[in-house]
């Protein structure tokens, strides 16, 4: 199994970011191809006190790196991906791991 993470930045009016990321984005998401899962998380501290550098984390599960590669190629992934960039310029990190 293949992990896609996304990890986001504090966005400039939060409660904006979480309504479209809502409302309008993880649709866009779950339409993607061989998609198997998706966990999200709203990072609420870090050890040691300070303040984290990231407000979400957005995990998307797939069978292996193939089927990731082919979600990420498909028409939803690019819309998907055009709207990231329209609601949230600079704000996404993207990693990718494989599940042990």
């Amino acid at each position: 199994m293949v992990k896609l993470i996304a990890l986001y930045k504090k966005p400039p009016d939060p409660s904006s970011f979480d309504r479209h990321y809502r409302d309008t984005h993880m649709p866009l998401v779950r339409k993607w191809p061989g998609l198997r899962k998706v966990e999200l998380g709203r990072i609420t501290g870090m050890l040691g006190g300070s303040e984290p550098p990231y407000y979400l984390i957005a995990e998307m599960y797939f069978d292996d790196q193939e089927a990731m590669h082919a979600a990420l190629r498909s028409p939803e992934s690019r819309a998907a991906g055009e709207d990231l960039q329209r609601f949230a310029p600079g704000l996404v990190t993207l990693l990718y791991a494989q599940m042990e």
